[in-house]
C-alpha cells in the first residue's frame, strides 16, 4: 500500500483529526514533526508555551507508538526538510492541517508548489475551527473572499454541521524504519512548567469536566475575573491537543439536556458563541492574511498610534495604579492566561488610554501566553483597538474603574494577583487614596486620569477619521 507523509504542527493529537482523515484516504501514514525556524520562533517566544509544545509531542509519539509507529523529527527550513523526506520515502501524498497566521501560509503555498511540481498530492486540509472557512464563504452572495463582520458570520456558522474525524476506518500507521531526531526538549526551548495536562486525554477531561457543570454558569464567569469557571482550553485548541469540532459537538450536545435551566442553555449559547468568533478570526486571516501585521480597516492604517509611552513599562509590569488593567498583567506573568473579559480592559488601556499600537501589545502578550494562535491574536487585538472586524462608529474604549465596580468590587481578583493589596485591606481599591499603602515601596497611584486619556483619544480618533477621504472609508462587511 502506497505511504503518504503526514506533517504534525500544530494539531497534535490522533483524535478527530481532519488531516489524518484525508492522509489515511491516500495510505498507510508516515508522521512527521518538521521544527522550522516559523514553528521554533513562535513556540520559543514563552517558556511556558514551549513546555506545554514539548509534553503534547510526546504524548502524541506516545500515542503512535501504541499503533505501532512513532514520530519522525527533523529540525531544518520546512520546504528543503519536506522535500527531502518526502523523497527518502517516495510518498504519493504529503498532507499536513493548514495554518492561518501569515508567515506560516507563506511557507505552507511555496512547498505546496514545490511539492506539486513533483507530482506530489498536497490537498488543503482545515483542521484548526470547527467549521472550514470554504464552508462559510459558500453561502455569501459573493463567495470567495470570506467575512469581515461577525454578526452575518455567527449566523452562517449557527448553520452549519460540525463534521466527525474520528477514528477513520482506513487510518494506518507506518511502521517507521528510517532514523529520527530526538523529540523537541530543553535543549530547543527554554521551558517552564505549566499547571496543565498537555494531552489530548487532559483535554478531553478538562472539557468533560467543564460541561458537567461550569459550563451552565460561563456567561457569568467569562465577564467575572475572579470566576475560574471558563473552559481554559485556549493552549489546548491552540496545539490541537483537542479539536474545535469535538468541542462544538459536545457543547450542543450538552445543550440538549431536557432537564437544563434557561439561564443555563445561554451559558452554553454563549460559550459555543465564543468558538464561533475563534473561527471567524481564523477564516479572517485566512481571506485577508495582511490582517496579521496590519488594520484590517484601510481607513485605521495610517493613524498616528504610538510605538512607545512614557508608561509603556509601567503597563508591561502591571503597576499603572489600574487594579484590574495591572492584576491582569500580573496573572499573565504567573500563569502565562489571563481571564477573557480582563484582556479586553487590558487590551483597551494600552491602545486608548497610553494610545500605544496594538501591535506593541501582540508582541508583549506573545511573550507569556500559552496558547500560540497568531491570528486570533491580530484578530482580537484589532477588534478591541478598533481597527479590525468591530463595526462600531466609534472605538468601544473600556473604563477599567468602572469595570472594576461592577466585575470584582471586592477586590478578590486584583488582591489575588496584586501582592502589594493582598494584605491589610478588606477590599482592594477601585480608585487610590492618599495612603501609606500607596508609597514608595506600595501599589502605585493611578499613573493618568482614565476619562481625560479617553476624551482625548477620541477627540484625535475624530479628526482623523474626519480627515479620511472617501476611498479610505471602510469596506462592506459581509
Amino acid at each position: 500500500m502506497a505511504s503518504v507523509l503526514f506533517r504534525f504542527a500544530r494539531d497534535l493529537r490522533l483524535e478527530d483529526h481532519a488531516g489524518l482523515a484525508v492522509a489515511a484516504r491516500h495510505g498507510v501514514i508516515v508522521p512527521a514533526l518538521i521544527i522550522d525556524p516559523v514553528l521554533h520562533a513562535r513556540v520559543a517566544m514563552s517558556p511556558r508555551r514551549a513546555s506545554f509544545f514539548v509534553h503534547a509531542v510526546r504524548a502524541l509519539d506516545e500515542a503512535l507508538r501504541a499503533q505501532g509507529s512513532h514520530l519522525i523529527v527533523r529540525r531544518g527550513p520546512l520546504r528543503p526538510t519536506i522535500l527531502a523526506l518526502a523523497g527518502e520515502l517516495d510518498v504519493r501524498a504529503v498532507i499536513w492541517s493548514a495554518s492561518y497566521d501569515a508567515a506560516a501560509m507563506r511557507e505552507e503555498s511555496d512547498l505546496r508548489a514545490a511539492l506539486e511540481e513533483r507530482g506530489v498530492i498536497t490537498p488543503i486540509v482545515h483542521d484548526a475551527p470547527a467549521i472550514p472557512p470554504e464552508e462559510t464563504a459558500a453561502a455569501k452572495l459573493a463567495p470567495g473572499e470570506g467575512y469581515r463582520a461577525l454578526a452575518p458570520y455567527i449566523d452562517v456558522w449557527r448553520s452549519r454541521e460540525v463534521t466527525s474525524h474520528e477514528a477513520p476506518l482506513l487510518m494506518r500507521f507506518a511502521e517507521v524504519n528510517i532514523e529520527s531526531e530526538p523529540l523537541p526538549d530543553e535543549n530547543d526551548f527554554a521551558l517552564t512548567d505549566v499547571d496543565d495536562d498537555a494531552t489530548p486525554s487532559g483535554a478531553a477531561r478538562k472539557l468533560k469536566t467543564f460541561l458537567r457543570q461550569d459550563a451552565l454558569q460561563y456567561d457569568v464567569a467569562v465577564n467575572v475575573p475572579a470566576d475560574v469557571r471558563t473552559s481554559h482550553l485556549s493552549a489546548h485548541l491552540s496545539f490541537g491537543t483537542i479539536a474545535a469540532r469535538t468541542v462544538v459537538r459536545e457543547t450542543k450536545h450538552r445543550a440538549d439536556d431536557p432537564f437544563l435551566l434557561a439561564e443555563e442553555r445561554a451559558s452554553l449559547r454563549r460559550f459555543l458563541r465564543s468558538l464561533a468568533q475563534r473561527d471567524f478570526f481564523l477564516q479572517l486571516s485566512w481571506y485577508q492574511p495582511q490582517t496579521q501585521s496590519e488594520p484590517l480597516q484601510s481607513k485605521m492604517r495610517q493613524f498616528p498610534f504610538r510605538t512607545t509611552h512614557e508608561h509603556l513599562e509601567a503597563w508591561k509590569e502591571g503597576k499603572t495604579g489600574f487594579p484590574l488593567v495591572d492584576a491582569g498583567m500580573r496573572q499573565l506573568h504567573a500563569t502565562g492566561w489571563m481571564h477573557p473579559h480582563v484582556r479586553s480592559i487590558a487590551a483597551s488601556f494600552l491602545c486608548f488610554d497610553l494610545e500605544v499600537d496594538w501591535r506593541v501589545g501582540v508582541e508583549e502578550w506573545d511573550r507569556y501566553l500559552i496558547e500560540d494562535e497568531p491570528a486570533l491574536a491580530a484578530g482580537n487585538w484589532q477588534w478591541v483597538a478598533g481597527v479590525g472586524a468591530d463595526l462600531a462608529a466609534y472605538p468601544r474604549i473600556y473604563n477599567p474603574v468602572k469595570g472594576a465596580r461592577r466585575f470584582d468590587p471586592e477586590g478578590v481578583y486584583a488582591r489575588t494577583w496584586i501582592a502589594e493589596l493582598a494584605q491589610g485591606m478588606a477590599r482592594a481599591p477601585q480608585s487610590q487614596p492618599a495612603l501609606p499603602l500607596f508609597g514608595k515601596n506600595g501599589y502605585p497611584p493611578p499613573l493618568l486620569d482614565h476619562e481625560q486619556a479617553a476624551r482625548s483619544f477620541l477627540e484625535r480618533y475624530s479628526a482623523f477619521v474626519n480627515a479620511a477621504t472617501p476611498a479610505d472609508a471602510p469596506r462592506s462587511n459581509r
